[in-house]
């Protein structure tokens, strides 16, 4: 089995029982195979099955996600609640560029969303990363204020959920769900 017709590429070998057989990925839309038999044997031949992307595999729903999200016909029927809260929590649970995609995501989604589609408060998490992400930056005098790409890409998250909470008239009770009580009262003691 190959990923190209010469057999040449991503190229997987197999020989014998079943046993001897492993899962593998191939890149790309395309499988090429080929059976041979050596005669030695009067079994049937092998089976095997091919999955196009896999269920869970981040970049595969990365890229889906963002697809649907720039169809503006498509908007609509998508159940952005749920799409919205599972998203949260894959920008809470991955890190380094998935993150980032994530983030990207949940911006995307923020902007397309209607009224009550998001609870935006679900944010909370991130909105600690980025308070301590700020923290650091502040109390970092040595270093130029270059800001990392996850803290632009949440600092562009919190700007864009901050004017839409506005707009709905909720911005008191957005920037209450997300804060901790201590840190209002650090807030209100400065």
């Amino acid at each position: 089995m190959s990923s190209s017709s010469d057999f040449q590429q991503d190229r997987h070998s197999f020989s014998g029982s079943p046993q001897k057989w492993t899962d593998f990925e191939l890149p790309g839309d395309t499988l090429y195979y080929r059976f041979t038999s050596d005669m030695s044997n009067t079994e049937w031949g092998y089976k095997f099955t091919v999955t196009a992307g896999h269920l869970g595999r981040f970049q595969t729903g990365f890229e889906i996600l963002k697809q649907m999200l720039s169809e503006e016909r498509v908007i609509p029927h998508l159940p952005l609640a749920k799409i919205w809260e599972w998203q949260v929590g894959v920008a809470c649970r991955q890190t380094g560029h998935q993150r980032l995609k994530a983030i990207h995501l949940l911006l995307k989604i923020v902007q397309c969303s209607t009224q009550g589609d998001c609870d935006l408060t679900l944010l909370k998490p991130l909105w600690q990363l980025f308070t301590h992400m700020e923290n650091n930056l502040c109390h970092d005098t040595a270093k130029p204020g270059i800001l990392l790409p996850l803290h632009r890409a949440l600092a562009e998250l919190f700007f864009v959920t901050e004017n839409r909470v506005t707009e709905l008239g909720s911005l008191q009770e957005y920037l209450l769900a997300l804060n901790t009580e201590d840190h209002l009262h650090r807030c209100t003691a400065q």
